[in-house]
């Protein structure tokens, strides 16, 4: 396993690490021994970054992953969740709730303290709340030795640069913006760096759009953008190739990004992801699939307030 320092913070994090999300059923329907055995996979191979959020499972996540947690001794992980989001509609940034927030993820997850507590998908609510009320409530949180580092997270990446420039953050998570469909997250990059920011990429599978199943139903992507990652895939498989695998290899190729998330409940699927670490994608069989993908390269979908995209 390689690892990279986490921004400003002191965390020196795998660079593939475990999204929790699937814990609470969030894909498929998932058996909470299974699930478990996967955190413990994933720990037993060198992975020490785990991310999880209350709205995962509506709860579900967090509470399977104490239990996981509960086995493995606290300086082996270094352990995320979120505030902010708890269901499909239901978002609440205000102080007392995101403090609250803090207090049950404690609870649930059996530790007591969050090495990284994140106000979950921004867009959806005004900037403002969170750079003059959620921000500060969280430092509060932090003093009181609940919380080490704080961080932002969701799809569009103007509001990364509109909350960087009014108040400090230690990381932000940014998904589906850097794959082999979208790389825009390439354009924050010196931002971040010039402000020593942790960068923690998820979905580099684009929400199952790279993949030979292809995407869910719910997908928002619109059928442009669908119809190119199925020609890609079909295009990896008539060459013996997962475009999976291919596109986990060119996400963790780029050594500025500090780490990628993954999401499974599955032990087996732990290991091929984690076996991708250090495996360079097949040069010709890349550029291929980027030629064909390239029509809809950076395309991506409203999430979240239209002012926020």
């Amino acid at each position: 396993m390689e690892y990279r320092t986490l921004g400003k913070t002191d965390l020196e994090v795998s660079i593939i690490s475990f999204g929790a999300a699937p814990l609470g059923s969030e894909y498929r329907k998932t058996d909470e021994s299974e699930g478990i055995s996967a955190v413990h996979t994933a720990l037993d191979l060198g992975v020490n970054f785990i991310d999880t959020s209350p709205y995962y499972g509506r709860t579900e996540s967090e509470i399977v992953l104490g239990k996981a947690l509960g086995t493995v001794n606290r300086n082996q992980y270094y352990l995320a969740t979120k505030v902010g989001r708890y269901d499909l509609q239901n978002f609440d940034f205000t102080a007392n709730c995101v403090i609250e927030s803090v207090d049950q993820s404690l609870t649930r997850l059996n530790t007591d303290y969050i090495d990284l507590i994140q106000c979950h998908d921004i867009e959806f609510v005004d900037l403002n709340i969170i750079v003059n009320e959620t921000i500060p409530a969280l430092r509060k949180a932090q003093k009181q030795g609940k919380v080490r580092f704080i961080g932002i997270t969701g799809l569009p990446l103007k509001i990364f640069r509109y909350v960087l420039e009014r108040t400090k953050v230690d990381t932000i998570l940014s998904y589906c913006r850097y794959s082999l469909n979208d790389v825009s997250l390439e354009g924050l990059i010196p931002t971040l760096e010039d402000k020593n920011i942790g960068i923690i990429s998820a979905s580099p599978l684009s929400m199952q759009l790279l993949t030979n199943k292809g995407a869910p139903s719910w997908h928002p992507a619109n059928k442009k953008i669908k119809s190119a990652c199925m020609k890609a895939a079909e295009h990896c498989r008539n060459k013996n190739t997962d475009i999976s695998e291919l596109s986990l290899q060119f996400s963790l190729a780029n050594s500025k990004i500090h780490t990628t998330l993954m999401g499974t409940a599955n032990p087996t699927n732990v290991k091929k992801n984690i076996a991708c670490v250090g495996r360079n994608p097949n040069t010709q069989l890349l550029s291929e699939v980027l030629e064909i993908l390239d029509p809809i390269r950076n395309k991506t979908w409203i999430s979240g307030r239209l002012e926020n995209n």
